[in-house]
């Protein structure tokens, strides 16, 4: 393929979804990561898309938000290691909400065989997931459909989580920076997950290293209050990322990173059909009081650093700087 034929597929797989990942262009393209890096670095120059940590997105500084067809093929493997990692960190009978989106679903395709778990969602796709799990009782908030990403949003959804308190919130969006936190492109999205936030004593993002550094327009949770950060390796080359990561643990979030050297991502898990092969899990140990959600109570909480391998913040540090320089 030509470098005028391959640019011209890259612009319109990014005007088609939004963001798309280095990964996945060059995927599609059938060529190196490096080469689509120097496509897109030439298609930035024109003007006509924005580079972003590992990827490429619609000009302009803010993305927009693809559609559900459009986001389930994006950064498959990575969402499916990210999910395992999160999986993980649910124990029988707790009670927790999981928010909308791609990633979200594949967690909840893990929980289905967490006996006794109780799950509050939004999502239609969360709960189709979930629907055949006869130990996992499923909680519907009200609202309105969204038909873009299947989810329930509006007054009616965020008045059904008044009131409700679970041990943590495991929720996605379309961008994460150390500065702003968690953000979305779409008003009443952001506003429910928000509502979510709200009802949990702890805050799981999960976010592939794509969506990291990237800003969207309503912000949905702050990064004082995300108490970890699950996320996928990113590319040796990837050192903005790196830098994020860096900086989202500086500010005390702890981050677990799925698919490190010496581990595997696994097909399986809680709620898969095979079982999960072992984890490498990169873990920032929260440095100090962390400030909790206005009206949060102490809940069952994450599991402590001692349980998921707590290391010093001196060798955390030099591992996260170890993602940097490679």
């Amino acid at each position: 393929m030509f470098a005028a034929e391959r640019r011209q597929l890259i612009l319109e797989m990014v005007r088609a979804n939004g963001a798309v990942s280095l990964r996945e262009l060059a995927r599609v393209v059938q060529t190196s990561e490096v080469t689509v890096r120097r496509d897109v670095r030439a298609l930035e120059a024109e003007g006509l898309l924005d580079r972003r940590h590992g990827g490429a997105v619609l000009p302009g500084g803010f993305t927009r938000e693809s559609g559900f067809p459009q986001k389930s093929h994006l950064a498959t493997a990575e969402k499916t290691a990210i999910a395992d990692l999160a999986a993980n960190l649910v124990e029988e009978g707790e009670a927790i909400v999981v928010g909308a989106g791609t990633t979200t679903q594949e967690l909840a395709r893990r929980l289905a065989r967490v006996p006794g778990l109780t799950v509050v969602t939004n999502s239609l796709l969360v709960a189709q997931a979930l629907a055949h799990a006869n130990r996992v009782e499923v909680v519907m908030t009200g609202g309105t459909l969204r038909g873009s990403n299947y989810a329930l949003v509006g007054s009616g959804a965020e008045q059904s989580l008044h009131g409700l308190r679970v041990s943590r919130a495991f929720l996605s969006g379309s961008g994460l920076t150390a500065e702003r936190g968690l953000s979305t492109s779409n008003m009443l999205s952001a506003s429910v997950d928000r509502a979510l936030v709200q009802a949990a004593a702890e805050v799981v993002v999960l976010a592939d290293h794509t969506k990291l550094g990237t800003d969207t327009m309503f912000q949905t949770v702050p990064t004082d209050l995300i108490t970890r950060l699950v996320t996928d390796e990113p590319p040796a080359h990837d050192d903005r990322s790196a830098t994020e990561l860096q900086a989202l643990a500086d500010q005390g979030v702890q981050i677990a990173v799925a698919g490190a050297p010496g581990g595997s991502a696994g097909a399986g898990g809680p709620g898969g059909d095979a079982a999960p092969a072992r984890q490498q899990r990169r873990d920032v140990p929260l440095p100090g009081p962390r400030r909790q959600v206005p009206g949060a109570g102490t809940g069952s909480g994450l599991r402590s650093a001692s349980m998921l391998g707590e290391q010093s913040p001196g060798a955390e540090r030099a591992r996260v700087a170890d993602l940097r320089r490679r």
